[in-house]
């Protein structure tokens, strides 16, 4: 539905939708730092800012100018490319993966000791991915505050010159 309508305020409450679904779907597989964050920037950062993209442009979706061929080869050589590097993961769930041997086995027993949290998931992200999050962090940061100059880049002059034509 959402590739199919032209208008795009409903697209953007449906993508909106989507968001909250999976941010439920998230909570109930126990993964409620992942879910938060879906919450917060999947339905509620982007949907601000998608909304203050159609106030900018406009609601209805023009029909694409010129050949569809070139986006199309592009999309399909990307996901050849992205097969292709999924190629060698070990395999979903795989007890013997690299990361349940050599890494799970250090941060289960380390948590504790070293770090003193009791939640695993809470010392892994706040001390042994700390850096790691804090670069996250920093990159979602750097991107809205980003989106949000561009968005208000044409913005005062039209309410300048407003202004100064009222007084």
């Amino acid at each position: 539905m959402i590739i199919r309508i032209q208008n795009l305020f409903p697209v953007v409450m449906l993508s909106g939708a989507f968001s909250l679904l999976s941010a439920a779907l998230f909570v109930s597989m126990d993964a409620v730092d992942v879910a938060f964050t879906e919450a917060a920037v999947g339905a509620g950062i982007a949907t601000v800012l998608y909304l203050s993209a159609i106030s900018l442009t406009g609601a209805i979706e023009k029909p694409p100018s010129g050949s569809r061929a070139i986006p199309l080869l592009v999309m399909t050589g990307l996901a050849a490319m992205l097969l292709y590097g999924t190629a060698d993961m070990p395999a979903y769930g795989d007890a013997n993966a690299p990361a349940h041997i050599h890494l799970m086995p250090e941060y289960i027993t380390g948590t504790r000791t070293q770090i003193g949290i009791p939640n695993i998931v809470s010392s892994i992200l706040a001390s042994y991915r700390g850096f790691d999050t804090l670069g996250e962090t920093g990159v979602i940061f750097t991107a809205g505050a980003g989106v949000l100059l561009l968005l208000r880049r044409g913005r005062p002059r039209r309410e300048l010159a407003n202004q100064g034509g009222n007084e």
